[in-house]
This record gives C-alpha cells, structure tokens and sequence, in this order.
C-alpha cells in the first residue's frame, strides 16, 4: 500500500481528494494537514510515502513545509498540486525539493500515474508547467534589478505615476523614466505593465 498524505487548507478539496484516491486499492491517506506548520507535524507522524502539497496556505506555505518535511524525513517524496504556474512559484518549490508540480486541473488518472511515479524517484511536472521551465532553461539569463530600479517599478505596480514615484523617491521625473527604459531592457519588455507583470513572475518585486 502507498501511504499518501493531503495537504490543503480547503477542507473540501481534502475530502474531494481523500474520496478520490481512495477509491484506488493501493492508495491508504494517512494523514491530512490545513497548514504548513501543521504538514511538518503530521509527516513525521504519518510516516507518508507520498504527500500532496498545496502552494498557499496560512501558517506556512507550501514551499517552507516541503523543504522543512524533507528534512526531518527524506525518504517521503512531495507533489506540490496547486492552481498558481508562475516561474517563481515553480523554482522555489523545485529548489525546496519536490518531487513535482502539478496543477489542480490535473485528470484523476494523470494524478494517480504521477503519485505512483513519484514514490518510484520519478520527477512528475504538468504539461505546462514543464513548458515554462524548459522555456525559462533556454531563455539567456536575464540581469536582475538593482535594489532602485525595483523600488521604482513596485511603484509602477501601486499605480503611481512617473511624477508620483518622482515626489515618492525625492527624484525628478527624467530620472524615474531613465529608471524605466532600463528596467524594459532587462526583462525585454516594452511598456510599464509587461514589466510589472513579467517582474512579478520572475520574483524582482512583490505586491
């Protein structure tokens, strides 16, 4: 039996879960977690094989709860399922050490064939998410925004204006759009909200 534990703060997506991959015979949930905090606690209890791990939750996120797990126990292998696809998003969670990354729209036979290869070793990815990953590996390596240009584009993102981020920052209004151009040039993008929305992705601000 593969020992299978759910971690998810939707009490409904749980049970929905739990329901569904039970209905298979080699699957047994062992455990059910709402937080990340409370993952780490019910891993080392659970003794899972496998856990499915949501992204956002409360009290610890996905990514902390994964490499915190896998500490204390490496021998237990983590899918992060979530509906978020970002480039960070996915890093983080692959660096963190997961096993994969799959999301929510996954079919029930695809998610099963996925737990089965990751108790296996096997990496297991949605199709899209191994898209954004193979395109960001081929991708030159983008120059990251010096600590000012980052201040003025999460500026940018507040919806402040060049003017406005000028009297914000003590700076004049040529120099916010200098700030700007070069900002464009590094994420190769060619107006304020590509930028926002590609510096986003990438983890260069936070909104």
């Amino acid at each position: 039996m593969l020992r299978l534990m759910i971690v998810d703060d939707h009490p409904v997506v749980r049970e929905g879960l739990r329901g569904m991959l039970e209905a298979d015979p080699e699957i047994t949930v062992v455990g059910e977690a709402a937080s990340g905090d409370e993952a780490v606690v019910r891993a080392a209890e659970s003794r899972p094989d496998v856990i499915l791990m949501d992204l956002r939750m409360p009290n610890g996120d996905g990514v902390s709860a994964t490499a915190r797990v896998l500490a204390a126990r490496p021998e237990s292998r983590v899918i992060v399922l979530t509906t978020f696809e970002t480039d960070q998003d996915i890093v983080r969670a692959v660096e963190a050490g997961a096993a994969g990354y799959l999301l929510k729209d996954t079919s029930r036979a695809d998610l099963l064939a996925a737990i089965f290869s990751a108790a296996r070793g096997e990496t297991v990815l949605s199709p899209s998410v191994a898209t954004r990953l193979v395109t960001r590996m081929r991708a030159p390596a983008s120059e990251s925004l010096s600590p000012r240009e980052a201040e003025v584009l999460s500026l940018v993102a507040e919806g402040l204006t060049n003017a406005e981020i000028g009297k914000t920052l003590f700076i004049s209004e040529a120099t916010v759009k200098t700030h700007l151009l070069r900002v464009f040039g590094k994420l190769g993008v060619s107006d304020r909200t590509a930028a926002v929305t590609v510096a986003l992705d990438r983890g260069f601000i936070i909104r």
